[in-house]
């Protein structure tokens, strides 16, 4: 394997609930009536970019989708800037740890490029992974392969079997499986559970993504 292309959110960052707050926080914000089944909606979107997620719980209202998201982004800078996300534990060891093998690593987010930046300050996770890819950077979301495909670009994997997806959601497993990665490892550590996970196409399940430096050593 020469690149791992990992998950923020759930799987190597520690949200303490603030994406939720922040969406229903957003909706609050621009008015917009909010679903009895948010909760569960929001759930199942997980993974996939933030501006799908409001569309598809606003009925595709795009101009009020386009507003709501602009509000998301501005409730979570609020919480990032508090302090309340953090690195979930071993996540800032095992990305060392994949680097020191040679793997280069990419971070990739659902997340626009200014909360995408906070995040990484805040974390003081400046210069630790090779890239960090958010939304824009992207035509698609996942389960779009498209952040994967472009990770592989920009990091000049040799080949596809060569690149490594690890997500906490389906839409994380989706989107590996979907570019061709090589292994496509769902986390415990997020919005899936291990049922949700296993009906997805992965190669692995793995508790943390402390257990991935492991399953590339095969004693996992």
């Amino acid at each position: 394997m020469d690149l791992a292309v990992l998950d923020m959110a759930r799987t190597t960052v520690a949200e303490n609930g603030v994406v939720e707050k922040s969406f229903r926080a957003a909706l609050e914000r621009v008015g917009a009536t909010l679903p009895a089944d948010l909760e569960q909606r929001f759930r199942e979107l997980r993974g996939g970019s933030k501006p799908d997620m409001f569309r598809a719980v606003l009925d595709g209202d795009r101009e009020l989708a386009a507003r709501a998201h602009a509000a998301f982004e501005e409730a979570l800078a609020e919480y990032v800037s508090a302090g309340t996300v953090t690195a979930l534990p071993r996540a800032t060891e095992t990305i060392r740890r994949l680097r020191a093998l040679d793997i280069r690593v990419a971070l990739v987010t659902g997340f626009e490029a200014t909360t995408r930046d906070l995040l990484i300050e805040s974390l003081n996770w400046t210069g630790l992974a090779d890239l960090v890819l958010c939304s824009s950077d992207v035509d698609r979301g996942r389960p779009h392969p498209d952040l994967v495909l472009t990770a592989a670009l920009k990091l000049s994997a040799s080949a596809m079997r060569e690149v490594m997806v690890v997500g906490d959601t389906v839409n994380d497993l989706l989107a590996g499986t979907n570019s061709g990665a090589g292994l496509v490892a769902g986390v415990l550590s997020g919005a899936h559970g291990v049922a949700e996970l296993g009906r997805a196409p992965h190669t692995h399940i793995l508790p943390t993504i402390g257990e991935l430096p492991a399953v590339l050593d095969g004693t996992a």
